[in-house]
């Protein structure tokens, strides 16, 4: 059944994009303000994220939709966890807690898991394909402002798997195959979509917690200057997503 999802996707998220590039927190990021205290606790965030994400994706990996977009070479628990051993040291785990952004994130993807699997594919797509894209940049942001020892602290965007931009691109091309070739009706796309939107809601909630740590740190005039301009969403050109 072709039912061109990826499109769908892409243009039905288009608004909900440019807001999550449009958080105060992003801005001063993308503007290279990052920081190690911050930063870590937003690995710690996404960790729970994707912990969840991942257990529910294999969970319903056999599912006639799920299984169809189930590519464990995306898994980011293992990688994050590494991340969060360099940040925090071994004993990581008794150091961090999910924040209340990260257990509503959680909720949703649970139920949205149990009370409609199909719709894992808006949080797989949301997370992933963000991961794949923009997430390469963020990754060298990151990597420049906290002037990162080789290999380590930004595991999340590295793909063992598909190491090179060329993969990447290859793999999002297969991603949106994938997509196109999944047996929903009309009806279940439109539910995706909404799905995904929430999604990005989601995510915006986990970094506005950050927001007060990054105002700290940069003065409440400097982040002021930093976040009040609006920017264009990337999306709104790009043709990969």
């Amino acid at each position: 059944m072709s039912n061109d999802l990826a499109s769908k996707l892409r243009e039905g998220t288009k608004h909900s994009h440019t807001a999550a590039e449009n958080t105060a927190f992003t801005k001063c990021f993308l503007k290279g303000f990052v920081k190690k205290d911050f930063f870590r606790k937003q690995v710690a965030s996404l960790y729970f994220v994707y912990s969840t994400l991942e257990e529910e994706l294999q969970r319903h990996c056999d599912h006639p939709v799920v299984s169809l977009i189930y590519f464990p070479e995306l898994e980011r628990k293992a990688k994050l966890a590494e991340d969060l051993a360099f940040y925090y040291g071994e004993n990581w785990q008794e150091e961090i807690v999910a924040s209340e952004g990260s257990k509503a994130y959680m909720a949703r993807i649970q139920e949205a898991a149990n009370t409609e699997p199909a719709l894992l594919v808006a949080h797989a797509y949301v997370r992933y394909m963000g991961d794949l894209s923009g997430g390469q940049s963020l990754k060298n942001i990151a990597r420049s402002a906290m002037n990162l020892p080789p290999d380590v602290g930004t595991g999340l965007h590295e793909f063992d798997q598909i190491p090179t931009a060329e993969a990447r691109r290859a793999f999002k091309f297969k991603y949106r195959d994938a997509l196109n070739s999944l047996p929903v009706d009309e009806s279940l796309a439109q539910k995706i979509v909404e799905e995904a939107n929430n999604a990005f809601t989601l995510n915006r909630n986990l970094v506005h917690e950050l927001e007060p740590d990054v105002k700290a740190a940069l003065g409440e005039e400097d982040f002021e200057l930093l976040t009040a301009k609006e920017q264009p969403g990337s999306t709104e050109a790009a043709v990969t997503r």
